[in-house]
């Protein structure tokens, strides 16, 4: 690691990229990291199906808790700079990159330092055996090793290269969930995340730095801090109240709850999420760099901003839909997973949680993209001020469904979000929601009805899938028009250019 004295003007760290490169680049990058989204959370749902059948409700829980420790501690390890570092409309300087890097180094292993200290009170807390306790030392150790990957990572979504920035994310989860499973089938248990946790966190960085390199080095430059944290302190604000409202959320569920509750909680909010995780996190990691770039443009903004809703709700509201009326025909027909079956009725309220999220997200990055930093931190107040309230309230009073139904509540406060954004930039939520809505409610009621007409077998599963899938291709068809076919052939058509 190099040490340098760094003065006050440094060089561009990079070049510009043109307006035009920046659609161009947003939309091939939307096709790759959607593309890699898809691959990673296949990757993620396989494995998690297998840790289904050799995991219990407690052992889930409990990674789940420790996680939520971990990650709930993780965001004071970043004081916005990074995102900082990508939202700046002019060249990032080395000056910069090197300042964020020593000031992210000396906040992560504070927190390390700190999470080991604490460590005897969260496993006194829920209750945590040796092996629950080795689980939290291995994900505090992986910080350490993610913090190294920062920096490269926003020199790659600076420059728009999210081919490039798919391989680390590919190697991680392939590393990860092939230990996790091979522990879990050798019965080792918790200790299964223990290894896995180790494995992903090194493999990460050695692939990291490879594709995007960079030599880090300790600086301090007053100049570049204060100017970054004019974005980036009120950016970490509003994630932390994120983490609050879903990690620390957790944290207090699994003391009412119990880590069983928790497990069974939580098993449905990843089922619902997995859509977004398919298709939201892969575009929204994409038009947050390519949002900030057009600031300047607030009528190709609102066009962009038109065109991502639609591209997300085609793809979300239908997987939502369709899990939600398929996932007690996969339970009839795998008995094994029977001991799942009273994650069904969160399963419902949490898909509701998730279809506003579908496209709300999106516009909150969309305003912290051309600087409303401090309208965001109001909408976020707003949901974890709703969260903190109602979750703890309605689960102590009617369980984990009553859990789930205050996520449904907290989702639909996202009527405030979608009418802020739209004083900010004028996008057509129409055009972007009602259309695909529609076609999947069309296709829910025909897969409803051949749910209660065809028997619950395999083959049955099949014939429902392919014929909710035509429905619903050919509603959106009929609904949206020659629109659909033209972002098709774009999005191929970028993907495939050099």
């Amino acid at each position: 690691m190099q040490k340098q004295t760094v003065t006050e003007t440094v060089e561009p760290h990079e070049s510009e990229i043109s307006l035009e490169q920046v659609k161009s680049r947003t939309v091939r990058g939307i096709a790759i990291i959607t593309g890699r989204g898809f691959l990673l959370n296949v990757i993620s749902q396989v494995a998690f199906v297998f840790l289904l059948a050799f995991l219990n409700q407690d052992q889930i829980g409990t990674f789940w808790v420790i996680s939520a420790a971990v990650s709930f501690v993780t965001y004071f390890s970043d004081i916005g700079l990074a995102a900082a570092l990508i939202q700046k409309k002019d060249q990032v300087t080395e000056a910069e990159l090197k300042t964020t890097f020593t000031v992210q180094q000396i906040l992560i292993v504070t927190l390390v330092v700190i999470i080991f200290f604490l460590s005897p009170h969260i496993a006194s807390t829920y209750n945590l055996a040796e092996d629950g306790k080795l689980l939290l030392y291995a994900i505090s150790i992986s910080l350490l090793f993610a913090s190294f990957k920062s920096i490269p990572t926003v020199l790659l979504e600076r420059k728009l290269e999210f081919g490039k920035l798919a391989i680390p994310d590919i190697v991680e989860a392939l590393a990860y969930n092939l230990t996790l499973v091979f522990f879990a089938w050798r019965g080792a248990g918790i200790m299964s995340f223990t290894y896995a946790v180790l494995v992903r966190a090194v493999l990460g960085v050695i692939v990291m730095y490879s594709v995007s390199p960079w030599v880090p080095g300790i600086a301090f430059s007053r100049s570049a801090l204060k100017g970054l944290f004019k974005f980036g302190v009120p950016y970490q604000f509003n994630t932390f109240l994120s983490v609050l409202k879903d990690q620390g959320i957790t944290l207090v569920l699994g003391s009412t709850l119990g880590v069983g509750g928790v497990g069974i909680l939580n098993t449905a909010q990843k089922f619902s999420q997995l859509p977004l995780r398919l298709f939201m996190d892969s575009v929204t990691k994409v038009t947050f760099p390519a949002f900030s770039r057009m600031q300047d443009s607030r009528e190709e903004l609102g066009r962009a901003v038109t065109r991502s809703i639609l591209f997300l709700t085609f793809l979300i509201f239908p997987t939502l839909v369709g899990f939600l009326v398929l996932s007690p025909v996969l339970i009839e027909i795998f008995p094994k997973y029977k001991h799942w079956e009273p994650a069904l009725i969160p399963l419902l309220f949490m898909t509701i949680n998730s279809a506003f999220a579908s496209f709300t997200t999106l516009l909150t990055s969309m305003l912290s993209a051309i600087g409303k930093i401090k309208t965001v931190t109001k909408l976020i107040v707003m949901w974890t001020g709703a969260t903190i309230v109602l979750v703890p309230v309605l689960s102590m009073q009617y369980g984990v469904n009553g859990a789930a139904i205050a996520y449904a509540i907290v989702g639909s406060l996202s009527i405030v979000a979608i009418w802020v954004a739209k004083q900010a930039v004028n996008f057509s939520l129409t055009e972007g929601v009602s259309k695909t809505l529609v076609s999947s409610i069309i296709m829910g009621g025909t897969l409803v009805t051949l749910r209660i007409l065809m028997p619950s077998s395999i083959p049955s599963l099949v014939v429902m899938i392919i014929t909710g899938s035509a429905v619903y291709g050919l509603s959106s068809l009929f609904l949206i028009g020659p629109t659909l076919v033209a972002d098709a052939k774009r999005i191929l058509k970028n993907a495939l250019s050099r």
